[in-house]
């Protein structure tokens, strides 16, 4: 029987997290599965290593992987289904979408507000040219997977027929449960996320300052060598994909804070989806998918300004039965709805019924 045959086009290589979790960590699964699976990330891991260091990949470098990928595009029709993470070509319109969808058709995959790139006055030049760029993309596309339900409305007012929620989730084998706190030990706060992020922690740092002037605690930094201005105990974690649940582990409680941003409200609340997987409470800013993932008062708290982020963080420093209530209950919510099998399961019969058409 001859194999089915899946093109994955993820933006980046298995170390951007996107790419990782909404491509890279399915593949042993469909092959497991008996499909013929193939991958082409857009940029390479030089170009991220790059980003991550705050330097400039180079322009040459980015040209290869624009030319690298339009000589992928000619060996198309021999694969079954094609996905593409966000879009074939970044900051270009959407003409190679539009020639796929006449030769082959695509499926497309969001986990980000990526449309937001094109949308906003930030840079005039692309707002001017192709606003909705990423609206036609999805509009053109046989199939629509996307992370949550604000990307889903914005699939939706695109136009595009089939769409799906695919929440970004984790690989329950992977993640343990966080050890019982011991006695004397001071508790820790942590945050974990890419160099690209950390400015989403550092209007924490009052509150964190705060809480280290009442309260016995250190905090947990996953991130590289960035740090914040925290007054207090901080250790500093480099981040790698091996070592990322020890680091979690580490931690009594996980915080997720966000600014009220469109580009935020379309993120997938990963890391909270990763604190729960090891039992820990949490405190996340009621933004996007948060809301989803955070029942207030049941597996974490919501807060919004610095004083509602003082009472949280407070109240779980305290009771230590919170903190391990609100762990067991987060952690049994990643089990029932966020996890690689589920996922798979579902994504692998869309695919099936694709190619029974």
């Amino acid at each position: 029987m001859k194999k089915k045959k899946l093109l994955f086009l993820p933006k980046y290589p298995r170390k951007g997290a996107s790419s990782r979790l909404r491509s890279f960590q399915f593949l042993p699964l469909w092959q497991k599965e008996g499909y013929a699976v193939s991958v082409s990330s857009f940029f390479t891991e030089e170009y991220l290593n790059a980003i991550y260091s705050h330097q400039s990949p180079g322009y040459w470098h980015v040209l290869k992987c624009y030319f690298r990928r339009v000589f992928l595009l000619f060996s198309v029709r021999k694969y079954d289904v094609i996905i593409i993470e966000k879009e074939l070509f970044p900051y270009l319109p959407a003409m190679a979408e539009w020639m796929l969808s006449k030769v082959k058709g695509y499926w497309v995959d969001y986990d980000d507000a990526v449309f937001h790139n094109y949308d906003q006055k930030e840079n005039r030049l692309v707002f001017f040219l192709m606003p909705r760029k990423i609206d036609h993309v999805m509009k053109m596309a046989n199939q629509v997977i996307v992370g949550n339900d604000y990307l889903k409305k914005r699939a939706v007012a695109a136009g595009a027929q089939n769409i799906d929620i695919f929440p970004t989730v984790i690989d329950p084998q992977k993640y343990k449960v966080i050890r019982t706190h011991l006695p004397n030990k001071k508790l820790v706060i942590g945050w974990i996320g890419s160099p690209s992020t950390l400015k989403y922690l550092e209007p924490m740092v009052p509150v964190l300052n705060w809480l280290h002037e009442h309260y016995p605690i250190k905090f947990l930094l996953v991130n590289g060598k960035s740090k914040i201005k925290f007054k207090g105990e901080m250790e500093c974690i480099p981040w790698t994909e091996e070592g990322e649940v020890e680091a979690i582990l580490k931690m009594d409680i996980g915080i997720m804070p966000l600014p009220d941003n469109p580009w935020e409200r379309g993120k997938c609340a990963y890391k909270l989806i990763q604190y729960m997987a090891c039992g820990l409470p949490v405190v996340a800013s009621p933004i996007g998918m948060n809301k989803e993932v955070v029942i207030h008062g049941e597996n974490g708290f919501l807060a919004n300004s610095n004083e509602e982020w003082i009472i949280a963080l407070g109240q779980l420093i305290e009771d230590a039965n919170l903190r391990t209530d609100f762990g067991v209950e987060g952690r049994k919510k990643v089990l029932k709805e966020f996890t690689l099998e589920g996922n798979f399961k579902r994504f692998k019969n869309m695919v099936d019924q694709e190619l029974t058409k």
